[in-house]
């Protein structure tokens, strides 16, 4: 079984329906029944849900020592909000675990295999 990062992406200012009480209620439903199902099926390894990038931050190396700042790494509109590590046999196993998240948050989902690591 491989690894693979199930990310969910946000758009600073991309406008979006507001959210109802009953559509947030709704999508939590949603995303329960989905983690629920992961784990069930052995493939939900962690998952999380990130601050705003105002809230990050970055410790920097230069010249063998740090700089540690406030904010995102990067200045960008687009960032993280979440995530899923998953276990699947392979790539089309992790897009369907995929196509069920991208429709339980209703956001895009980037599909990424962790690298092998050579053992020593």
């Amino acid at each position: 079984m491989a690894k693979f990062l199930l990310s969910a992406h946000v758009v600073d200012g991309q406008s979006r329906e507001p959210m109802t009480r009953e559509r947030m209620e709704a999508m939590m439903a949603s995303i329960g029944a989905l983690e629920a199902e992961m784990n069930a099926a052995n493939a939900l390894t962690m998952s999380g849900r990130l601050t705003e990038p105002a809230a990050a931050t970055v410790v920097r190396p230069s010249r063998g020592k740090v700089r540690r700042t406030d904010g995102p790494f990067a200045e960008s509109k687009e960032h993280l909000g979440g995530f899923y590590v998953i276990e699947a046999a392979d790539l089309e196993a992790a897009v369907g675990w995929a196509t069920k998240t991208a429709l339980a948050v209703d956001a895009p989902i980037e599909v990424r295999a962790f690298a092998e690591m050579p053992r020593g």
